[in-house]
């Protein structure tokens, strides 16, 4: 094998090498690509119910008074009715 074949080969070598080095990292961008994306999925999904939440809180908060309203209401129609005895 002569100097310049041996060159040749060493690029060679040194080529496939760089591609199975390139095509790793293809990879692992790939994966790192798709876990980019279901997180952001994940924080479509958090926001949602973050929203979903804070009007279930203040839905819970106007029940709450409604509640207390009719529970004064009450108080006032049994004051107003006669005691028996």
């Amino acid at each position: 094998m002569s100097m310049s074949e041996a060159v040749s080969t060493g690029a060679l070598v040194m080529m496939a090498a760089i591609l199975l080095m390139l095509l790793h990292q293809c990879l692992r961008l790939h994966e790192l690509w798709q876990m980019a994306l279901g997180c952001q999925k994940s924080v479509r999904w958090a926001r949602i119910c973050e929203v979903e939440n804070r009007e279930l809180r203040s839905a819970l908060r106007a029940e709450r008074e409604h509640i207390k309203q009719l529970q004064r209401k009450l108080v006032i129609l049994q004051e107003l009715i006669p005691a028996e005895g």
